[in-house]
């Protein structure tokens, strides 16, 4: 390799896919993002890699093992180019409710089996992004459930009762106004096990803002603590004082669900939460450096058993 590969900048995927007109090019961007601090080898992370003529082969020269830009990546073993992976990326990342794996599969001509697991493997490398930074300033805290309704389940899936959780998924959401969302699945929705996640995630003293739900009582010794009352019809208080930001993600995510994907399982929710979380926090990027902020953090292999099991 005579010189080090330059990453291709594009805004449409018109422009993306005549800036990669092959799969040589595709594997030179990855390679130009990847390895933009320099070649490593994904086995020993030695910096002593020769590469061969054919522009694709690399060799450590430690441990002497061979291997391709997608070697510890979710790429490995992969028998889909390059090329298509960055376009599943594309519309993955610019759709704001998704893709589903059946639309994916007619779009870039693979089954709905291969769609379905190209998905995961993208949800996989964005869930790997760690948050280190606690939530400041004025922080909305939100509890919802996430499940089918009982009218609409088949008689034998039916659990019974009228409340509003039953048979259905809790997850907590917290978003800073202006800044970053977090969201996740909780075992229920107790006081310890809410309280916990917001004390993790939102720094002390900052300005928090939630419903009258008994689960965030018990908040005031840290946080600046305001409850809009829900029940009672309140729902903006002082023009400031609401959890509107927080709700109108969980009204996106559920649109995203029924008209994307019709239905989740509880075993991958958390997956599909990650996607719509990271997809929200670079909102204000552009499509192009969307897919590319994604290829920076494909490290890490999933393999189809591990995500059935």
């Amino acid at each position: 390799m005579s010189k080090k590969p330059a990453m291709q900048q594009f805004d449409t995927i018109l422009q993306m896919m005549a800036a990669i007109p092959d799969e040589q090019t595709a594997i030179d961007h990855f390679r130009a993002i990847r390895w933009k601090n320099g070649a490593f080898c994904p086995h020993c992370m030695s910096t002593r890699v020769y590469h061969f003529s054919d522009n694709r082969t690399h060799k450590c020269g430690d441990c002497r093992k061979r291997f391709s830009i997608k070697v510890g990546t979710i790429f490995e073993d992969s028998k889909i180019p390059l090329r298509s992976w960055m376009l599943a990326i594309w519309l993955i990342t610019s759709h704001k409710k998704g893709i589903a794996s059946t639309q994916l599969a007619k779009d870039i001509g693979v089954t709905q089996k291969t769609a379905w697991f190209m998905t995961h493997r993208l949800r996989y490398a964005i869930k790997t992004q760690s948050f280190n930074r606690p939530l400041d300033g004025i922080v909305e805290a939100d509890e919802t459930f996430i499940g089918g309704k009982e009218k609409n389940k088949h008689a034998h899936q039916r659990t019974g009762g009228k409340q509003g959780g039953k048979g259905k998924v809790a997850v907590l959401g917290m978003l800073e106004r202006d800044g970053e969302l977090r969201t996740g699945t909780t075992p229920n929705l107790s006081a310890k096990a809410v309280q916990t996640v917001i004390r993790d995630n939102v720094k002390s003293g900052a300005n928090l803002m939630t419903d009258e739900h008994g689960a965030f009582v018990g908040l005031s010794d840290a946080y600046n603590h305001h409850r809009v009352n829900h029940s009672a019809g309140e729902y903006v208080r002082h023009y400031i004082l609401h959890t509107n930001g927080i709700e109108s993600v969980w009204a996106l995510f559920k649109r995203q669900i029924i008209g994307t994907h019709h239905f989740l399982s509880p075993k991958h929710l958390n997956a599909y939460l990650g996607e719509m979380t990271w997809r929200f926090n670079l909102r204000s990027i552009g499509e192009g450096d969307r897919v590319n902020a994604l290829l920076a953090q494909t490290a890490g292999r999933l393999t189809y058993k591990a995500l059935k099991a």
